[in-house]
């Protein structure tokens, strides 16, 4: 695939998987929209980029403000052109312990990692549809496969994502604009700081690598490592009370 005339547009980019890819995408020639709440991280990575040579742009914007993230879009529009690719990267986790859950730590949650999606691709959507062309990715997670223990409204918002983003490959057949859904399984980011048992887990650099791979195959789905996507395919057959004992015997979280 050729990056070198190709406009991205990353959400959560200041730090993790979001800052990787963008990095990545630069090297190899794209002109990258980098959007977060976080104005110095963004900055300085934009800073990188232009260092080896290559077009980047710092958005800062709260992907749960529609307007916010619609006024990032226009701008980048503005200064690069076309967007041909939207990954929408942005996403948080809390735990959720029984019977003390936090109504506001679950909302906020939804609304990153769900409506932050949404107004992502709402923001890129119309122009891709009107021009042909175009490529969303979302990077859901394995865990939207089933209910993990202690993560319930991290995989119920994965979850959703993923749905959402499957109808939207259907509603989209025949538009030009691709579809493509990330299920990484752990990675090493703040996100599983608090998780005492991480199998197989990856460094950022080779998951980003298996990330642009998937976006430049067009694959409509892909999970890795394999050894956890196994695990999440067999799990999703599991009868329901075997997968119960089986996710208790097996927790992630202490």
């Amino acid at each position: 695939m050729q990056w070198s005339n190709k406009v991205v547009l990353i959400t959560g980019a200041s730090s993790g998987i979001g800052r990787g890819l963008g990095i990545e995408l630069a090297r190899r020639g794209a002109s990258v929209g980098l959007l977060a709440r976080r104005h110095e991280l963004l900055n300085a990575i934009v800073g990188e980029i232009e260092g080896f040579g290559e077009r980047a742009l710092a958005l800062p914007a709260d992907v749960t403000h529609a307007d916010q993230v619609k006024a990032a879009v226009s701008e980048l529009r503005r200064q690069f052109g076309y967007i041909d690719l939207l990954v929408a990267n942005a996403g948080i986790s809390v735990d959720t312990f029984v019977p003390d859950l936090c109504e506001k730590k679950i909302a906020d949650l939804m609304n990153v990692n769900i409506m932050g999606v949404v107004n992502s691709v709402s923001a890129v959507l119309p122009v891709m549809v009107n021009g042909g062309s175009g490529h969303l990715v979302v990077n859901s997670s394995l865990a939207a496969y089933r209910g993990l223990p202690k993560t319930a409204a991290y995989c119920a918002s994965k979850a959703a994502v993923s749905s959402f983003f499957e109808a939207i490959r259907i509603d989209l057949r025949g538009t030009g604009v691709n579809v493509t859904i990330v299920h990484p399984g752990f990675v090493k980011t703040s996100l599983i700081a608090n998780i005492h048992r991480t199998p197989y887990v990856m460094e950022i650099d080779p998951a980003v690598k298996k990330i642009i791979r998937a976006i430049e195959k067009r694959k409509k789905r892909y999970s890795f490592p394999w050894q956890l996507a196994t695990m999440a395919r067999v799990c999703n057959l599991l009868p329901v009370p075997m997968y119960d004992w089986f996710a208790t015997r097996n927790s992630f979280r202490g």
